[in-house]
Parts: structure tokens; sequence; C-alpha cells
């Protein structure tokens, strides 16, 4: 429906300020879109044709071309698969090939749905650079839709959970984390000696649990603060090494659609 497609059954959709069915191709014009399973590139031709098409469809000057094609060249390294035929493209090089094809047109705002499903470890990590990269170059708004909470994590400055046609969230991941418990994690290594009467006697809001040589301890920030625990942890026990987790997007995803299930 945002993209003009299909025509809401009531309400309206507005894209940059226009009715998207009413306005399809002037709205088109502005919009870049990624659908991660399925393709805009053409099946049959080398990958740079499909470029000089999409130059003829939306009408980009010679100057405007070059300038972004390089740019979107040199960022997802495309130049070792430029003239192969899209259909011989491993699925790393397709979803990058993808990507700047939406982007060819220096579109206002963009749609990446599920974008790095499937991806290798790197492919993903350069995907989500040139995001991060294309948002502060020109000021491109990117609406990302996906069940990867990693990617939200890394990408995301504001974030909507919608839960059978309904908004649960919205607002900043700082703020969501802070309303749903802000809770931290501090996991660290102890001995065969390691008493944790001391620990409990600290407060009783602590979540303590220790497992083989590893031990937990699991709290909300609004409640105990971070630095003073840390302090004391270090001086009344051993620690040679620790690590501080916050609480994911996906546990908070969990907790929400639970809540939304009871109510």
């Amino acid at each position: 429906m945002m993209c003009g497609i299909l025509c809401p059954t009531s309400g309206e959709v507005y894209v940059n300020g226009l009715d998207v069915y009413k306005n399809r191709k002037k709205v088109n014009k502005e919009l870049g879109v990624v659908f991660g399973q399925k393709t805009q590139l053409w099946w049959d031709i080398p990958l740079i044709e499909t470029f000089e098409i999409l130059k003829s469809i939306y009408d980009i000057s010679d100057e405007d071309y070059n300038e972004r094609f390089e740019y979107l060249k040199k960022l997802l390294d495309l130049d070792e698969f430029l003239n192969q035929n899209v259909r011989s493209l491993s699925l790393g090089q397709r979803m990058r090939a993808d990507f700047a094809a939406s982007l060819i047109h220096n579109p206002k705002i963009l749609f990446l749905d599920e974008p790095t499903i499937g991806l290798d470890v790197l492919v993903k990590s350069n995907i989500r650079k040139a995001i991060k990269e294309l948002n502060k170059k020109y000021n491109t708004t990117v609406i990302l839709t996906t069940h990867d909470m990693s990617d939200i994590e890394e990408l995301c400055s504001r974030i909507i959970i919608i839960d059978k046609g309904s908004i649960l969230y919205d607002g900043s991941l700082s703020d969501i984390k802070y309303q749903f418990g802000n809770t931290k994690t501090i996991i660290f290594n102890i001995d065969e000696n390691f008493d944790d009467t001391k620990l409990r006697e600290y407060s009783e809001k602590l979540s303590i649990s220790v497992e083989d040589n590893i031990c937990s301890v699991k709290f909300s920030l609004n409640e105990i603060e971070l630095d003073p625990l840390l302090m004391f942890l270090i001086k009344v026990y051993k620690i040679q090494d620790f690590k501080i987790l916050d609480i994911g997007i996906e546990e908070i995803s969990k907790k929400l659609y639970e809540g939304n299930k009871k109510n």
C-alpha cells in the first residue's frame, strides 16, 4: 500500500505529503524499494544493463547517473560482477545489486523489506554500512521492516512495533529500553571459592545466577546504578574478565507481544 500497488480498503496512505494511490507515478519517482525475496533486476541481461534501463525509466541525467553509479559501485563493491547475467549472481551479490538499483535515481524515501534475510555476516555488515552512509550522504529516509532484531538495533533511530494492525510502540530504542526495564547483565568469571553472600546483601533487587565458572548479575538501571555496582564487584571479588550486556530489542518485543495477548 505504501508503494501504491494495493489500494487500502479504508483509511488513507500518504508518502511525502501525497496520497500514494492517487499519485502513484509521482510518488514512485521519489521511492526506492528492496524486497528481500523479490528482485527488480532483469534476470537474463548483464547487471550493468539493468542500471542503464533504470537510468532511462527514471529519466536520470548523465551527470547525476554517473555520480551516483560510481558512488554505489564503490560503496557496494559491484565491480566484480557488473558484467554478469543477473541469474548467475549469488544471493549476496544480488542483494547488493538490488540495493544499488533501488538507489540509482536518488529516492527521498527507501523502503527495505527484510533486506538482510539469508545473507552471510560479511554481506549483512556491508549492507548495514551502506544504509548508514546513504542516510548520512543524501539524507535519505529509510523505512525498514524486518524480523532481524540485530538490524533494528544496528540501524534504527525510531522503532514502530505492530501486532495485528495495532501499534504497540512508537519511539526511540533508548526510550523503549527505559520503559521496559532498562535491564543490564554483568557476566564475569569466578573461581571455585566464589561466595555470593556479599553480592546478595548488596541489593535484593539483583538477580544472580551461578553456573560452572560464570556468574551473571541481572538488574534494572531504574533501580540500581551501574558504576557503584561495578566498583563493588571489583573490590570484593577477584575478577579477571567481565562483560556487560544490554536488554535486547528481541526480549522487549516478546514482552510487548505477550502483554498485548493478555489484553
